[in-house]
């Protein structure tokens, strides 16, 4: 654990590096941490810490796979055919990895090619389907009490969620800064504090 206990951290982090908060493969929910890095290359996507987890493979290709046709919409200065991208994924309270992990990919490859932090104390929930539509988070306010307990205080939210913050206690909702995003492009934005 990180100063503090919390194992989302104060202030900036790493550019590549993203927290995600989602169910493990245990069926229970915590916090999952990325970091990434970029290095001259063919276009290639390296992940280690995913075992041998199927579906956490095809979520990290899914999020290649959309980058690679998505890129120019975000910034013309990511290169996806000349570097090749790393990225370990940490199942941080030892639940299992995740499979919700398309979104946080993309953030991540994002804010390495972008050499840009993501915003400080920030949880990304949420997912992405291989086409890009937005898949909201299970168990919100289960979610959210992970994200509080963990230390983040921003949390990133997909807009179809905006419907289910009535069943998350008030006091809950209000410990956050919450962002809500529209798509994958937007979720990057936000999450790079990019207007």
């Amino acid at each position: 654990e990180q100063g503090g206990g919390k194992l989302i951290p104060e202030g900036i982090c790493n550019p590549g590096q993203v927290y995600t908060v989602s169910r493990g493969k245990s069926g229970m929910l915590g916090v999952f941490r990325l970091e990434s890095q970029m290095l001259p290359g063919s276009g290639k996507l390296v992940c280690t810490g995913l075992g041998s987890d199927r579906g956490a493979k095809e979520a990290t290709n899914t999020a290649f796979n959309y980058l690679k046709a998505n890129a120019k919409q975000i910034s013309g200065s990511i290169n996806m055919a000349s570097e090749d991208y790393n990225i370990n994924y940490q199942d941080l309270q030892g639940i299992g990895m995740t499979e919700t992990l398309a979104l946080p990919t993309v953030i991540a490859l994002c804010s390495i090619a972008l050499n840009k932090p993501v915003i400080s104390s920030t949880a990304v929930l949420g997912e992405i389907s291989i086409a890009g539509s937005m898949i909201k988070v299970d168990e919100l306010a289960n979610s959210l009490q992970v994200c509080l307990d963990s230390g983040a205080k921003k949390v990133l939210l997909p807009i179809t969620s905006a419907a289910d913050l009535g069943t998350v206690p008030p006091e809950l909702v209000g410990c956050f800064n919450i962002i809500f995003y529209q798509s994958a492009e937007d979720a990057v934005f936000k999450a790079l504090g990019v207007e």
